[in-house]
């Protein structure tokens, strides 16, 4: 059962970097440096929105509108921390 939650937190912390890495792909693409309209662009950006996207949205619909600035990423690097960090030892300690 060990196992299972150390390859949880491995997920956990492989999907945190996953989240960063879609947060600084719309930066780029936000700012002009990467270009849309490239496939390969296209497709990661796609396959990052897919990954990301049915955790961010319903953080999106609880938090206020800020305008231009999404915090909602920051939120879920938060909450995939507060798992790691105390959820899952705490089921280990159940679990021993």
């Amino acid at each position: 059962m060990i196992e299972l939650l150390s390859f949880a937190s491995y997920l956990i912390d492989l999907y945190v970097y996953v989240v960063i890495a879609g947060v600084v792909l719309s930066w780029l693409l936000a700012f002009g440096v990467v270009n849309y309209s490239n496939p390969f662009v296209r497709s990661v950006y796609q396959a990052l929105n897919a990954v990301t996207e049915p955790l961010l949205r319903p953080i999106r619909n609880v938090l206020p509108n800020l305008g231009a600035v999404d915090i909602s990423p920051i939120v879920l690097i938060l909450g995939c921390f507060f798992v790691q960090r105390v959820v899952l030892p705490n089921i280990a300690k159940l679990v021993l």
